[in-house]
């Protein structure tokens, strides 16, 4: 996932970056064929160059690497709302056919079964940066045909929803699982395999979707990770365990 993730990226974009699998994807990507992306991070930090990967979004690493470092608001209003950034990522606790994303709760949000973190910047930033990719573990629990509550807007209810509610960015246009690549069909904005991962089947797929997928006309096979991306993110792993380690 970190390197599919990875590749979808290149040296004009300016990403808002999330800890975890987006953090290192955006930094594998920039140690590979990205070298110029920018990388923002929510707490403020902006042209982030870390050495190891940050442990959280106040990880005193992203502020010494950037360019400069601006307050909370200034992200939001300026740099977000502005219209400023060109990817963001996200994860899910859900997501359904329309890549709407719930991170608030499981079941009734008056009498949840789970109560999740919430949205933090996560709704922001789906409505305002260029485009979303999101990466998620591939199950039904997370693939749902619709979910419990809408923390993260995707395409709505499909088609033309986005346009209608005067959203003008392309909200998710590439979702990476451990199984596949799906990005939204062009006109109905459902969500559809594109291409496999190797060794991974369409009914193992299907098996682990909560709707009946789609699958595009025709359907690729995800390259494996080079022997150089594999290098360069074992190489990135190690530092940062080296570093929080020492630190």
């Amino acid at each position: 996932m970190t390197v599919a993730a990875a590749r979808a990226l290149r040296s004009s974009d300016v990403c808002f970056v999330g800890i975890g699998a987006p953090s290192a994807a955006c930094n594998l990507a920039r140690a590979l064929h990205a070298p110029d992306v920018t990388l923002i991070y929510e707490s403020g930090p902006i042209g982030c160059r870390p050495t190891v990967l940050p442990l959280s979004i106040g990880d005193p690493e992203l502020s010494e690497t950037a360019l400069t470092t601006v307050s909370v608001p200034e992200i939001f209003a300026y740099w977000l709302q502005g219209g400023r950034i060109s990817i963001g990522f996200l994860g899910a606790a859900q997501i359904d056919r329309f890549a709407n994303i719930n991170t608030t709760v499981i079941g009734d949000y008056r009498r949840p079964q789970v109560r999740l973190p919430g949205s933090g910047g996560a709704a922001e930033i789906a409505r305002s940066c260029g485009q979303i990719y999101v990466i998620v573990a591939h199950s039904r629990r997370a693939f749902v045909e619709r979910v419990d509550f809408v923390t993260s807007f995707g395409h709505g209810e499909g088609g033309d929803h986005r346009r209608r509610l005067g959203i003008h960015t392309a909200g998710p246009t590439l979702v990476i699982t451990d199984l596949c690549l799906l990005r939204p069909d062009p006109d109905s904005r459902e969500l559809t395999v594109f291409s496999l991962h190797p060794g991974v089947t369409r009914e193992q797929v299907r098996e682990a979707t909560g709707w009946p997928l789609g699958f595009a006309p025709e359907v690729a096979l995800t390259p494996p990770p080079t022997p150089a991306e594999l290098v360069a993110l074992r190489d990135l792993n190690a530092r940062t365990e080296r570093g929080h380690a020492a630190g």
